[in-house]
């Protein structure tokens, strides 16, 4: 493992923690570095919160809403998003070149998935919000008289919003964009491994005239750091969270004391089912995606593919030649298909993996170590996509998350069979069936234990609809009307007519 090249003195800079409305100077005592995964450069510091600047972020956010943000139309909030979008759109590439420097990630996907997906996030959102109405219901009572209820949603209040560092803007994003709307105050906490785009955020809301102290950021790490102060917090009305089971569970023992409503997307070890009758080129498409896009590094990726024994050889075979294919190299070159992991330490558990499924008697078709990109890339966090065939579903490879460019091959019979291999797994976020029979891609896709179900499709999503996970894939749903729920607070009022 190569170590990260610091900086001089002369290249050195800082990303700072924005909190009410300013950034704020750094303590040099209370910096980490910031390495380009691709190369292992560090290329900047990232100044740490302590427990008082995170406190002032969250008696910043109070006072934003007794100053009136939480009053605040909500046609003004939308329109709010809406400026925010048109103005990631005209600062577009910074974005996918912080987005690229923190995540190494090719320059392509930044473009056309991560920066693309915020402006849609902010739009979608203020429309959802515009549009949204209130719950009433007429009762009847005794002696002919009636009562009028209506429901009233409120900003739940000052949200602390944990962000992971595998899509960084995209769930960020995902996640303000309507507490935003819903009048709420947040404190972005991002990962450590990718802290720019949440700062770049915050000069772009603070140009298009969010109120001082709507949306802060603290940088640092979890447990005695940035994380922790923020959620034990009394300050701290709600938790929303996307990363690993084991985090959220941790998160979750944390706030409990305080009782308040939590979101949480955690990890995932999804199942893709192909079914013999599909079309076998359509399929191989899509699993492509599906098993190495962003190197693996998507809650929604899949490990585990279960293919009908007719089909299974060609379609081993044809999924190996397709990740032979993909092209690993600097992240900012048109040909590049794929990236590093996020860092040497994620890689380190990855190779952890592929020695599992040797001592588990997994043969390798594809990949297996790490490749070999000359002297420029050699101090990044690569490793060659990985497909295995010879494992079961009692093998650790197959029921641990990996999180990486990995996929076990397992034939199935019936879809009775592959149903149950499918289910088999404490982790419920996604699946996805391949098949030219709608009929069977319906009943299948109904039958999987997950939070969203595909047939002959990955990663298409309408924001619109509830998204979730289920068993350690997570807590609670958002998107579209599901998110104005989880960021609002509703009081009944009943009235007597």
């Amino acid at each position: 493992m190569t170590a990260p090249t610091a900086p001089t003195a002369e290249t050195e800079r800082w990303i700072r923690n924005y909190v009410d409305g300013h950034f704020v100077d750094p303590d040099p005592d209370r910096g980490f570095a910031k390495a380009d995964p691709a190369t292992g450069q560090v290329f900047a510091r990232v100044h740490e919160a302590d427990a008082s600047l995170v406190d002032r972020a969250v008696t910043a956010a109070r006072r934003a809403l007794d100053n009136g943000w939480a009053e605040t139309p909500v046609r003004d909030r939308a329109e709010l998003l809406r400026r925010a979008a048109d103005r990631i759109e005209e600062r577009f590439e910074e974005f996918v070149a912080a987005e690229i420097a923190d995540t190494g990630k090719p320059i392509t996907q930044a473009r056309e998935l991560d920066v693309s997906r915020a402006l849609t996030n902010f739009r979608t959102f203020a429309d959802v919000a515009a549009a949204a109405g209130q719950e009433s219901f007429i009762t009847d009572l005794a002696g002919g008289r009636q009562a009028l209820n209506y429901a009233v949603r409120k900003p739940l209040g000052v949200v602390a919003v944990i962000v992971p560092w595998n899509l960084p803007l995209l769930l960020l994003t995902w996640k303000v964009a309507p507490a935003l709307a819903c009048g709420n105050a947040v404190i972005v906490k991002p990962s450590e491994e990718t802290p720019s785009t949440a700062t770049l955020l915050a000069e772009v809301l603070d140009e298009v005239g969010f109120p001082r102290g709507v949306y802060n950021v603290v940088h640092g790490f979890g447990g005695d750091s940035a994380g922790e102060f923020l959620t034990r917090h009394p300050g701290i009305d709600g938790v929303t969270f996307t990363g690993s089971s084991a985090t959220g569970s941790q998160v979750m023992k944390t706030v409990a004391p305080q009782v308040i409503p939590v979101s949480f997307e955690l990890g995932g070890k999804n199942a893709a089912i192909v079914f013999d009758d599909v079309d076998l080129d359509e399929a191989l498409t899509g699993l492509t995606k599906s098993v190495f896009t962003n190197t693996g590094q998507v809650c929604l990726c899949t490990e585990r593919v279960y293919v009908q024994r007719g089909i299974f050889d060609e379609l081993a075979a044809g999924l190996a030649e397709r990740a032979e294919q993909l092209r690993l190299g600097m992240p900012t070159a048109a040909a590049t298909t794929t990236g590093p992991l996020i860092s040497q330490t994620h890689r380190e558990k990855v190779l952890g993996y592929f020695a599992l499924a040797e001592q588990a008697g997994a043969k390798t078709l594809t990949g297996g170590g790490i490749p070999d990109l000359g002297p420029g890339l050699a101090g990044g966090s690569w490793v060659e996509p990985t497909l295995w065939t010879g494992l079961t579903n009692t093998d650790r490879v197959v029921r641990e998350e990996i999180f990486g460019p990995v996929a076990a091959l397992i034939p199935f019979d019936t879809e009775e069979e592959a149903i149950a291999l499918a289910n088999d797994s404490k982790y419920g976020l996604a699946a996805s069936v391949w098949t030219d029979d709608l009929r069977r891609g319906h009943r299948v896709a109904q039958k999987m234990r997950v939070g969203i179900s595909w047939v002959n499709t990955w990663f298409t999503r309408e924001l619109r609809s509830p998204f979730g996970g289920i068993g350690l894939s997570g807590v609670g749903r958002e998107g579209g009307e599901s998110s104005l729920h989880f960021y609002t607070e509703p009081t009944n009022v009943c009235v007597q007519l």
